[in-house]
């Protein structure tokens, strides 16, 4: 029975990891390094708790919440002797919005991580501003606010036309 749970938890494991390493990605504002470690801190929590968890009726959307949760806490508790940097890492340009990509980033970066929270929750993951509020820990009114406050902060960093960055 132990064996058969681990396999479960196992293939779970395998077929969530990637949407959650975007997710984290994009919550961290590109930092794979701090994206990864996130990614394997969820799971491990999952792991821990797979026998509830895995009885749940959607372990995904569990499994986001754990993200979103993890990321807030590490933002919370960072050490005074880490610094936030204004330039982003050199990436290969492997497709042709490389520079959208790039500057989407920089821009999420640039968000208070609360916002940056609600914008991938809300529009990467596309949920509800109930499920939204329910994986900050938060009032589905106070993630309308940071929507509407999150969304005028990006669109003054990036312009009311977006489709400048993007390539013809």
């Amino acid at each position: 029975m132990r064996q058969a749970r681990a396999d479960e938890y196992a293939e779970f494991a395998a077929a969530r990891a990637g949407h959650l390493y975007r997710s984290a990605c994009l919550l961290t504002a590109g930092d794979t390094h701090l994206a990864e470690d996130l990614v394997q801190e969820a799971l491990g929590r999952i792991y821990v708790r797979w026998r509830r968890v895995s009885r749940v009726g959607n372990p995904a959307a569990y499994a986001q919440t754990v993200l979103t949760r993890t990321f807030l806490a590490h933002q919370r508790r960072r050490s005074s002797t880490e610094r936030a940097t204004a330039v982003l890492p050199e990436t290969a340009a492997a497709a042709s919005d490389a520079t959208l990509r790039l500057t989407l980033l920089d821009a999420l970066g640039r968000l208070p991580i609360k916002d940056r929270a609600v914008v991938v929750l809300r529009y990467w993951e596309d949920r509800s501003v109930q499920e939204t509020a329910d994986a900050m820990d938060t009032s589905a009114a106070a993630v309308r606010t940071r929507c509407t406050r999150a969304l005028a902060r990006l669109r003054d960093l990036l312009g009311e036309d977006i489709g400048a960055y993007a390539r013809p």
